[in-house]
């Protein structure tokens, strides 16, 4: 339980409120040694609690240690996407509530006199984008000689998206720092061992899979369509009858305004999330849909990672994505925190080549449905057997070269 971590009372409650039981297994991992003023390497799957796992143990470190003097933030969080950076901000502010602790959120595409409005008040928790806030840092409108504790969220991400340097120079700034904490994906690559080894000092690593109570179970089939037209007549037909809250997936910015026509004319309501959009825009159409005003959102692949809605009952790939790594982080977004979820791919024959490289890498089969009113009329194109030439061709090498002999 929460309490057998000598946590505050007031964080206790907060976690009880939010429904948290019994702490996850990143948590427990974590917050022992972050209390004990430890730098932590952390991995850990998404939907596993992490976001508690360091907001806690930093919580409790400022409770602990009560500001003396008004000034600049002392705990940093730093996230690669502005949703994620906003989802992060709004846990902090729920699992502070019982406290008199401060919380703000930077991050690119907000007016600066936002910035300027949360960055003079008596903050105590900072959540960022690390561009934004570099922007700061350089125009001297933020100080990080006050910063205590730094936490790198998604660093796999950042490396990503090519802010190493960036977020290098940030924890440079704020090299008075005591303590540092760096959650990824995974803790694989050269990139990350450089950035912990760059920004951690004698770090206890962890690394935490699922539980199974934490794993959700995500089922997943697709759906043969003979063109563009039996193929949004499946996905009216799953939106109408199967999805209570869905997720639809397109590959470019033109294909989701050209869909999202296409159900507006057809009354199903929704609200879009893509690369380009004002902040304020994105924040309201997430906004609407968390809230369950709208059921439906379409996305680009911007929303396929750091969107932290908590019941997404499916994820449907209207577009194929481009690589079976995307198809993993887009389906993603269903199953999470132990519920069930369900992904649904709809497959016109440009895109079967990339159903055998998802199932390779997911490792799992994508099952053939039907739907008796909408059957496909044409069989899926069979495709190459590339694995069995390659084998063939090896056999026969050897055959020739047994003959010579």
């Amino acid at each position: 339980m929460f309490d057998e971590l000598d946590l505050d009372d007031a964080l206790v409650s907060a976690c009880k409120e939010l429904g948290y039981k019994k702490p996850t297994g990143i948590q427990q991992q974590v917050i022992p040694p972050a209390m004990d003023a430890r730098d932590i390497l952390a991995s850990a799957p998404t939907g596993t609690g992490k976001t508690a796992a360091f907001l806690l143990p930093a919580s409790q470190f400022l409770l602990d240690n009560p500001r003396r003097d008004p000034g600049a933030c002392r705990v940093l969080v730093l996230t690669p996407t502005r949703e994620l950076a906003i989802q992060v901000y709004e846990q902090a502010i729920a699992l502070t509530r019982f406290t008199k602790l401060n919380c703000g959120v930077i991050t690119g595409g907000i007016n600066y006199g936002t910035d300027k409005d949360t960055l003079e008040q008596n903050l105590d928790i900072l959540v960022a984008t690390p561009g934004r806030l570099f922007e700061h840092i350089e125009n001297e409108s933020f100080d990080c000689r006050e910063i205590e504790i730094l936490i790198l969220d998604e660093a796999d991400r950042m490396l990503d998206m090519g802010f190493s340097s960036i977020v290098n120079q940030i924890a440079a700034e704020a090299r008075w720092r005591k303590q540092t904490l760096l959650f990824s994906a995974t803790l694989e690559g050269a990139g990350i061992a450089r950035f912990a080894r760059d920004i951690l000092k004698d770090p206890v690593e962890v690394s935490a899979s699922a539980t199974r109570s934490e794993q959700g179970k995500i089922l997943q089939w697709m759906h043969l369509a003979d063109d563009a037209a039996h193929k949004f007549a499946l996905l009216c037909h799953i939106l109408r009858h199967q999805a209570d809250t869905a997720i639809v997936f397109v590959k470019t910015r033109e294909r989701l305004m050209q869909l999202k026509a296409q159900l507006d004319s057809e009354a199903l309501a929704c609200c879009y999330l893509q690369g380009d959009m004002p902040q304020d825009k994105r924040n309201l159409a997430i906004a609407r849909f968390k809230s369950g005003e709208v059921k439906i959102l379409i996305a680009t692949d911007v929303a396929a990672r750091g969107i932290d809605v908590p019941d997404v009952s499916h994820v449907i790939n209207y577009d194929m994505p481009r690589t079976a790594d995307v198809y993993l982080h887009r389906i993603g977004r269903t199953g999470r925190a132990g519920k069930k979820g369900t992904a649904i791919s709809l497959v016109e024959a440009h895109d079967i080549a990339m159903v055998p490289k998802v199932e390779r890498y997911t490792k799992e089969p994508l099952k053939r449905r039907v739907i008796d009113e909408l059957k496909p009329k044409h069989k899926a194109p069979s495709l190459p057997a590339k694995k069995k030439k390659s084998k063939d061709k090896k056999s026969s090498a050897k055959k020739k070269t047994v003959k010579k002999k």
